[in-house]
């Protein structure tokens, strides 16, 4: 998602591209979604959450966040999903600030990294997350 504003209007949020019809065929399909967020209070993910909802992202209420002390990684490590998608981090450091090669090396091999160029959105993602 991307802001309409501030960066911090998480409310005014906007799904970048054909995000929600990618989402929703990749539900289609059978995949599960959940959606990691860099927000922590309450009221910044209760925002994302109506977001998600407004727009109608499946598995909307599947929002994971980062508790009190965890990195992104900390998150993945516990949720284990099967795919991974991320963006490459690019204005922040780049690799070395995204999630996937932050992972325990056993859990790499569980887990399917796919890197999108940062604020592209999953337009050019397949349309079947089983081509990921």
């Amino acid at each position: 998602m991307a802001p309409a504003g501030s960066v911090h209007d998480y409310s005014n949020y906007i799904p970048e591209g054909n995000a929600v019809q990618k989402l929703i065929k990749w539900k289609d399909q059978g995949a599960n979604i959940h959606y990691l967020s860099s927000r922590r209070t309450k009221k910044e993910l209760d925002a994302i959450r109506q977001v998600l909802k407004k727009y109608g992202f499946p598995d909307h209420q599947n929002l994971i966040f980062r508790q009190q002390g965890e990195g992104y990684k900390d998150v993945v490590e516990r949720e284990v999903p099967n795919v991974l998608v991320e963006d490459n981090c690019e204005s922040i450091g780049g690799e070395a600030e995204m999630t996937y090669p932050n992972l325990q090396s056993e859990l790499k091999q569980k887990i399917k990294s796919v890197v999108v160029k940062e604020f592209a959105g999953v337009d050019d993602l397949p349309d079947s997350p089983s081509l990921l």
